[in-house]
């Protein structure tokens, strides 16, 4: 058995369960009498009352021609900086965030300013809500008791460094938004268009299940972060599922560089590129040591592998860990 099989081994046996991980034999013992039984016509009924297009009162932007997009800033002006020059070369039309921008790094009040120099429209992630609303946690979504261990560290740190002013800026920010890039009509979201809070990895996200999210939001694309990790998928209806990335820290890749997404319009289609962005890691790296952030958090800019936020990746992200 290779390292990679091994690490894919030790995660089986366990199923999750809402916010928990359970036993599988006890997920299988209550899914097996959950649920109803319908005929054919009863359950294409609701199938199609399921994936019915809710109501959304967002407005769409745009169109635009070409449009970046990233998440996760995680205090990390260093990489906002080069982010901002690199999409000013792209010479795209608008920029997104998709929240999270306070985390690991350090003095977070240095992230507005850039936001608002670059023009960059942002929405909501749990970082902005908690912070907003003045809860004790990030609302990250973790179930591991070491991985809350970390992001009580970094909830802590940022909480205590941003200023009143900055969190109600980060209170009026829209949880969603809706802009066209040529003829399609891209959703935005931090988490999930269900929770702001909601994991979407490319290993435990079938093909399906992002169809019908993007029934139900009658969208011909979805954008989200939240897990650090990019990804997109082109989906049989032709529809798009992108994880934009996050600038704040690397991608679990043994690289330093980090990822943002760029769609531009290519006749009625969209390319859709996700993008390496290199940045000067190693001035972040003196200011982290300066502000006596964790050196668990400092490792991973160093090196690109995570040391922290681990047990939530499934087992395929994980396989492909050093940790």
């Amino acid at each position: 058995m290779d390292r990679d099989d091994e690490k894919l081994t030790a995660h089986r046996g366990l199923a999750t369960w809402g916010e928990k991980l359970v036993p599988l034999g006890r997920f299988h013992e209550a899914t097996a009498h959950a649920g109803r039984v319908l005929d054919g016509a009863d359950r294409e009924r609701e199938r199609r009352a399921f994936a019915a297009r809710r109501p959304d009162s967002t407005t769409v932007e745009g169109p635009y021609t070409r449009v970046a997009v990233f998440g996760g800033v995680y205090n990390n002006h260093c990489a906002l900086e080069a982010l901002l020059q690199a999409v000013r070369d792209d010479a795209v039309e608008a920029v997104y965030c998709l929240g999270d921008l306070g985390g690991f790094g350090p003095s977070p009040e240095r992230v507005r300013p850039l936001l608002e120099q670059g023009g960059v429209l942002a929405i909501q992630g749990n970082y902005e809500e908690s912070l907003a609303a003045g809860h004790d946690d990030c609302n990250c979504g973790y179930t591991d008791p070491r991985d809350n261990h970390f992001a009580e560290i970094s909830y802590s740190y940022t909480a205590a460094r941003t200023s009143a002013e900055f969190k109600r800026w980060m209170g009026d920010l829209p949880p969603r938004r809706r802009v066209w890039v040529g003829n399609r009509e891209f959703l935005l979201v931090h988490g999930s268009p269900r929770r702001v809070n909601e994991f979407l990895f490319a290993s435990t996200s079938p093909d399906p299940f992002l169809e019908v999210l993007l029934d139900q939001e009658g969208a011909d694309g979805l954008l989200f972060t939240h897990t650090g990790l990019h990804w997109h998928r082109r989906l049989p209806s032709g529809r798009d599922a992108i994880n934009a990335g996050v600038i704040g820290r690397p991608a679990n890749d043994g690289r330093t560089s980090v990822w943002y997404t760029l769609i531009e319009a290519s006749g009625d289609d969209v390319s859709i590129t996700l993008k390496p962005l290199d940045y000067d890691y190693q001035k972040l790296i003196i200011e982290m040591r300066a502000e006596e952030l964790p050196e668990e958090f400092i490792e991973t800019i160093a090196t690109g592998w995570w040391t922290t936020c681990l047990e939530i990746l499934p087992a395929k992200e994980r396989a492909l860990s050093r940790y």
